[in-house]
């Protein structure tokens, strides 16, 4: 049986997705996040969990992220993570917790199935995202979709996720072109694609982001939908009726003056991935670059953010 390390790191609920999304440029084969929150906001959805143990509410709220190493490189790889999670802490405004680092050798790859069991349908409005090995029988006016949540990135329940596909929802014609940028596992595409969309062009300059695209696209039958390796900026010949960007704020805040060039005249701009406290500062960013806001959306500690084309913010 093949041996892998585990490397445990203790955060915040603020810096899970941050130090998951620093994980998945050192591994392959793994990122899970342990977070006592996310389980708490499900309990409190009906649709989402038939019980939940009313002590999570008094559990200690640190966020544990793990990923897994193969042992022949496992040493240098963490060494690297290691040096990366200071520089992290040193640059970063958020609170991020410790940091602490702790390390273990398993056998084989039971880990993937144990934190399958950790994972449920989701219910966002009329859609609901669905582990892939999970049956499923669907409501008439529901609309599933499959996600292979071994293939990493976003899996509908956190609030970023969540708001981005409620505002799909409100804002996707059927005559529709939509840009998912920095597409993760296709989450947002694929759910245009069912949501109506003519067509959906999904991006990410991640290669294991491209390679879950592809999969999850094939779960659910999406024949409309390309998949490019690429930043989206470098390309102005690619347009569309809505953009959705599930990206942390700055870097919407660095696309602001740019991604304008692929929105087609009276589309929308769907930003998210924005902790509250950077909200003011993402609107400033795309007023000055000319957009008008439509309407805004707060969950937790994260917002989404709707704007088009415009002459006041």
């Amino acid at each position: 049986m093949n041996k892998f390390i585990e490397l445990t790191i203790s955060t915040t609920h603020i810096g899970g997705d941050l130090i998951s999304d620093l994980l998945w440029e050192y591994t392959d084969l793994g990122v899970v996040i342990n977070d006592v929150e996310d389980v708490i906001a499900l309990a409190k959805d009906g649709r989402a969990w038939d019980y939940a143990d009313e002590n999570i509410f008094k559990a200690d709220k640190t966020v544990l992220v793990k990923a897994y190493f193969p042992v022949d490189v496992a040493n240098q790889k963490i060494s690297d993570v290691e040096k990366a999670l200071i520089a992290l802490k040193q640059n970063s405004p958020l609170d991020l917790g410790s940091l602490e680092t702790i390390k273990r050798e398993i056998d084989g790859d039971l880990w993937r199935e144990q934190w399958k069991e950790h994972f449920k349908p989701i219910h966002i409005g009329k859609v609901v995202i669905v582990p892939e090995w999970i049956d499923y029988k669907q409501t008439q006016d529901e609309i599933k979709i499959l996600l292979d949540s071994n293939m990493a990135f976003g899996t509908g329940e956190h609030e970023t996720t969540s708001m981005c596909v409620e505002m799909l929802a409100k804002y996707v014609d059927k005559d529709d072109t939509v840009l998912d940028v920095g597409c993760g596992s296709g989450i947002l595409g694929i759910s245009a694609s069912k949501l109506g969309a003519k067509k959906v062009v999904m991006t990410d300059i991640d290669e294991c982001a491209i390679t879950a695209t592809e999969h999850n696209m094939k779960l659910n039958g999406v024949n409309n939908g390309v998949v490019l390796l690429k930043n989206l900026l470098d390309d102005n010949t690619v347009k569309g009726e809505v953009i959705v960007c599930n990206i942390m704020a700055e870097v919407l805040i660095f696309f602001a003056p740019h991604i304008g060039k692929n929105l087609l005249d009276n589309g929308v701009i769907i930003l998210s991935g924005i902790l509250v406290e950077r909200l003011d500062a993402v609107k400033k960013a795309y007023r000055d670059a000319g957009f008008e806001f439509v309407e805004q959306k707060i969950k937790g500690e994260w917002s989404v953010l709707v704007l088009k084309k415009g002459n006041s913010l």
